[in-house]
């Protein structure tokens, strides 16, 4: 462990992490001590669905480092009772919504597949719609799916949606599309960065450094040299470095920098 400290002076956010998951369930606290040590200042949790629901506020209440809920619908678990969760999800959402920070996790998943295209798009579209009443940004994740995500995004091209690309996985030419047509949006950064074959070191090269945000997916996806072991909000650090190393910026400058962009997409409140 590196040790950085909550000094106030390389504080980082973890805009996305599961820290509810089960894995976590036997060393909870002893997680949330190793982020604080690696200067850890606030974590994001994206919902899942119903059944994530619960531990998820159960995290937040938890947690002594300030953790942030979102709420939403993942597209791998859009099936044909979508409109179960989601009037489950809108009542939770009128009565709480005070309490949120984004909507998400949500978007389109077609990796494993493709079945459900139809309803993860509706799915997609109403929570698009939350997002927008309620003046929320998104938490979007996609995979295979990009062109597909673009043409449902087309409709929301003139309204003030906005939110972030979780772990963006995209080529450059998707991210110049998002840049150019979705100004609004900023692009995920998490452990993959770190993975020599993922060509994420020269992309992050052309994306606007106003536009790009930490996360870990913990307990997915953890970043070299932890690869294949339970990811963590502690492991931010190496992704923190990789980028800084990618973009010639110093560590405590990628600190700074995304955690401004964090503040600026989820304007945290405390």
């Amino acid at each position: 462990m590196l040790g950085i400290g909550n000094n106030g002076f390389n504080n980082m956010i973890d805009t996305h992490c599961h820290l509810y998951d089960a894995s976590f369930q036997e060393d909870f606290y002893e997680v949330i001590a190793r982020a604080k040590a690696n200067g850890v200042e606030k974590i994001l949790l994206p919902n899942i669905d119903q059944t994530s629901w619960k531990p998820l506020k159960e995290a937040v209440n938890n947690s002594s480092i300030p953790c942030y809920t979102m709420l939403g619908l993942h597209p791998c678990y859009v099936r044909e009772n979508y409109e179960q969760d989601l009037s489950f999800f809108r009542q939770e959402l009128v009565t709480g919504h005070q309490e949120l920070t984004a909507i998400g996790e949500i978007g389109l998943d077609l990796y494993w597949d493709k079945t459900y295209l139809s309803e993860q798009k509706t799915v997609l579209r109403r929570q698009l719609d939350w997002a927008l009443e309620f003046k929320l940004p998104v938490a979007l994740h996609v995979r295979e799916a990009f062109e597909e995500i673009f043409g449902v995004l087309t409709d929301y091209k003139t309204s003030s949606l906005k939110g972030v690309f979780h772990c963006f996985s995209g080529s450059e030419a998707q991210a110049n599309y998002i840049i150019k047509h979705h100004p609004s949006f900023f692009f995920g950064i998490g452990g993959v960065i770190t993975y020599s074959k993922s060509g994420l070191c020269d992309l992050v090269q052309m994306l606007p450094r106003d536009r790009i945000l930490l996360e870990t997916d913990a307990p997915y996806l953890a970043p070299s040299p932890h690869r294949g072991k339970r990811n963590e909000p502690a492991f931010l650090i190496p992704v923190a470095q990789k980028l800084g190393s990618a973009l010639n910026i110093s560590f405590h400058e990628v600190c700074q920098l995304t955690t401004a962009n964090a503040q600026q997409l989820f304007n945290f409140n405390v």
